[in-house]
């Protein structure tokens, strides 16, 4: 199947992403009262429906759902899986968020980068991929809560499989094998409360937690040294605290929150050894500490099939060989690889993600929707 057999237009990819952008999906698990992924799933399956395409709604949380819609193969081919997420994050500062503008071959609105272009490459490379007679069959899915906790993807992969994975996060249109993961810690340092004028009745949480912070410090200086070709060095970062009751008393206790950003290969052992050490000496009832979420860092083979087949395709419809590459960024792909399902990351070029202003580049996601659908041509035999 050649790139060019895409049957959609650029006024039509205008047009979609524009009923995209303009449908509220903030995420209520970052900011209270935010609209949530129904709407914009209910868009998501009455396109794909009206494209002809088999639609399933998974809903692991109430009012938190997912759309999978599968363009069905003839039998015999390889699977793929085109994945995308529904939810954006808030738009404090934003004048009009969700009122689409397209200036000088941009389209601009929150979500438009991240990732709504991406989005709309998917769904337009799967209702393609309905006409075109392919073997195996097309799935894609819209997942909810990429920005939080990913409730979205973890439920759509218990349900659904494929033999390989495309994430449309933004890559500018290069082929993106590997990001960072993160753990977070929680520290709690205990003191006791006490008048500030009685030492002798009071101890200081906060004093406490002060050899915590100078262990951070240390901790991420040797981690300067662990580096990853693609996706640059590993790192910790004291993110939150806070602690005490009031000015004149003693703080009773104190509570630090840490992000370790991790590379492809460290484990969860890896962190939590390292979060021990920090505590190391200490008795629980001065210091206690915790891990309180993880998510893994992703890497694909190059030899992995899909990575070939995107590159190559990618490579017709682009006139040149696209950049390998990593990212800092946690992604769902993560999820997908660890699901025995083959992932490479490959989306539209823009600006703005998590900004004021965000924009995305019309023809990129032009291009994007043309080597997915190529993609599913060649892989999908």
């Amino acid at each position: 199947m050649n790139a060019a057999t895409l049957p959609y237009t650029a006024a039509d990819v205008e047009a979609l992403l524009s009923d995209l952008v303009a449908i509220d999906s903030v995420n209520p698990a970052l900011v209270s009262g935010g609209a949530g992924e129904a709407e914009i799933a209910r868009f998501v399956a009455g396109w794909a429906e009206a494209a002809g395409l088999a639609v399933d709604i998974v809903e692991p949380s109430p009012g938190r759902p997912s759309v999978v819609a599968t363009a069905r193969g003839q039998g015999g081919g390889r699977s793929l899986m085109l994945n995308a997420h529904l939810d954006t994050v808030g738009v404090a500062g934003m004048t009009a968020p969700h009122e689409p503008r397209v200036q000088d071959g941009r389209l601009y609105g929150r979500g438009s980068y991240d990732m709504k272009g991406g989005l709309a490459a998917c769904m337009l490379a799967t209702a393609g991929a309905a006409g075109a007679g392919l073997p195996g069959d097309v799935l894609l899915t819209a997942v909810s809560d990429e920005e939080h906790s990913s409730i979205g993807v973890q439920a759509v992969v218990e349900r659904y499989h494929a033999d390989a994975c495309v994430v449309t996060e933004p890559t500018s249109l290069g082929i993106c094998v590997a990001h960072k993961g993160f753990a977070w810690w929680r520290i709690t340092a205990h003191g006791r409360a006490a008048h500030g004028s009685r030492p002798d009745l009071g101890s200081d949480a906060i004093a406490r937690m002060g050899p915590v912070l100078s262990g951070l410090a240390e901790l991420d200086r040797s981690l300067e040294e662990r580096t990853h070709p693609l996706v640059g060095r590993a790192s910790v970062h004291a993110s939150l605290i806070d602690g005490g009751q009031e000015l004149s008393s003693y703080p009773e206790r104190c509570v630090l929150q840490v992000e370790r950003r991790t590379l492809p290969g460290e484990t969860h052992q890896v962190v939590t050894e390292e979060l021990r050490g920090l505590l190391d000496g200490e008795p629980a009832d001065h210091l206690e500490g915790e891990v309180t979420l993880v998510r893994e860092p992703f890497e694909v083979g190059a030899d992995e099939a899909i990575v070939a087949v995107v590159r190559e395709r990618a490579t017709d419809v682009l006139g040149r060989e696209p950049e390998t590459m990593g990212h800092t960024a946690w992604m769902d792909a993560a999820f997908t690889q660890a699901a025995d399902i083959p992932t490479v990351v490959f989306g539209p070029h823009g600006a703005g993600a998590h900004e004021v202003e965000e924009w995305v580049d019309l023809a990129s996601v032009e291009a994007c929707a043309r080597t997915l659908m190529a993609t599913a041509g060649e892989f999908c035999r």
